[in-house]
């Protein structure tokens, strides 16, 4: 029987050819052994050919693809600007200096004018102060842990009321509800999917409750016959109570970007201002790194930082080198939105796209640019589109040159349309052009 499958070379064999080659230089032993095992066995499946380019370049490929570190950066040409499969806001170059400096060792807890221990919050808490207006902050890793947090310390053992059209579900099946009960506090529902009024929420107050809790809706909207209650209102009834009011605002808005059509998200400042204790992102409109960010009055603040799970949720050093220039850059609004690639990218004029479309047009074979929406991403700004120009690619198989860019180093990550590829160049940077036009060539020219 002639078995070309008897004819495949030993391991050893081809470990010497690789040693040869110079492999074993580039790569380490084991990944070229398991590489060429790989490449074996995946021959022997399909009969024992050798591959097309040969057996050594083969394991090279290989050998490199299983080297390459998954968490890689990546093109954003989709024009979702927030876009949480890519990592959500990009940080400014502030942030990612100060968090290069904080590799090393550095001041996390240690107040460098007495030489004492410190608190790794101090770093933060007159920044967001500044930007907030709030009396206190505490910062954790995210902002449904700032949520949970806040829950089990001030309604672990009571009652919360929540309305029944904010019991959301955004991405990753995150829950209202289901915070709630693993947080150990009773929800009471109060009102009506489209219409909560503030006598739904006096009738349910009780002596057991410990909280009332407002929450931004997030990734959708509510249009038509709809009323929800102010949020002056329900504080000036949990003070009436001394019951604290938690409003989770999620993206993190702090600057008027109505001037850009971005216009419905509730602003941390205003709910601070109107007396709640206010939760919201670090990594969504604030522009800065994954962080869950609570401001608020002090004894809330208080109650929150000395609740056992302010430990267990606890930024670290590189999160929050990153936050405290992040929230620097605010106390110049206007350098702010230059600054904070998220805020650029969501103010650039039509004009400014228009031009940088046509520089990465310029690059690319038969690319021609079209009018097109960009999106906010993040739950912000539900149903909010930006006007922006789009450069096209045409594809007899577009899905299969999007599956080839996502491929190459970095990866690209565009749209696709029925004959051709969409690049969103709100998204994209500068620099990134000539990576796209060599990914674009690579894919095309086999």
């Amino acid at each position: 029987m002639n078995d070309a499958r008897r004819r495949l070379p030993a391991v050893n064999s081809l470990l010497a050819a690789a040693e040869q080659a110079g492999l074993l230089q580039r790569f380490p032993r084991q990944v070229v052994v398991d590489a060429i095992r790989a490449i074996l066995d995946s021959a022997r499946g399909t009969g024992g050919g050798e591959p097309a380019h040969g057996w050594i370049e083969a394991v090279t490929h290989l050998a490199a693809e299983q080297s390459r570190l998954s968490l890689t950066r990546v093109v954003n040409a989709t024009g979702v600007v927030l876009h949480t499969n890519l990592g959500r806001a990009p940080l400014a170059a502030a942030a990612v200096a100060a968090a290069e400096a904080a590799c090393g060792y550095s001041a996390l807890e240690l107040d460098v004018g007495t030489g004492e221990r410190g608190s790794r919050q101090d770093h933060l808490r007159s920044l967001l102060r500044q930007i907030t207006g709030a009396a206190d902050s505490l910062v954790v890793n995210n902002a449904a842990a700032a949520l949970f947090l806040l829950l089990d310390a001030l309604a672990g053992d009571g009652e919360t009321i929540v309305s029944r059209g904010e019991l959301i579900e955004i991405g990753g099946s995150f829950r209202i509800p289901d915070i709630l009960a693993k947080s150990r506090s009773t929800l009471i529902e109060v009102g009506t999917t489209n219409r909560t009024r503030l006598r739904d929420y006096l009738q349910a107050l009780s002596p057991r409750t410990r909280l009332i809790l407002k929450v931004h809706q997030s990734n959708f909207q509510t249009t038509g016959f709809v009323e929800e209650t102010a949020l002056d209102e329900l504080v000036s009834l949990g003070r009436s109570r001394g019951i604290p009011v938690l409003h989770d605002v999620g993206s993190g808005h702090v600057l008027d970007l109505s001037d850009w059509g971005l216009a419905g998200e509730p602003r941390v400042q205003d709910s601070v201002a109107a007396g709640a204790t206010v939760v919201f992102s670090g990594d969504k409109l604030l522009g800065g790194p994954q962080a869950g960010i609570i401001v608020g009055p002090e004894e809330v603040i208080g109650c929150a930082a000395s609740h056992p799970l302010a430990r267990v949720l606890r930024p670290d050093k590189f999160t929050l080198a990153a936050l405290e220039a992040t929230l620097a850059l605010y106390r110049d609004p206007a350098e702010a939105v230059v600054q904070i690639p998220a805020l650029a990218m969501l103010t650039a004029s039509r004009e400014a796209l228009g031009e940088r479309a046509a520089r990465l047009a310029a690059l690319l074979p038969q690319a021609t640019t079209g009018d097109g929406m960009s999106v906010v991403g993040g739950g912000a700004f539900p149903g909010a589109e930006l006007p922006t120009v789009l450069v096209r690619v045409t594809a007899a198989a577009p899905d299969a040159l999007l599956a080839a860019l996502r491929k190459y180093d970095p990866p690209i990550v565009a749209r696709a349309t029925v004959d051709g590829v969409l690049f969103d160049v709100r998204t994209v940077q500068d620099g990134e052009f000539a990576t796209i036009a060599a990914a674009v060539k690579a894919a095309t020219s086999g």
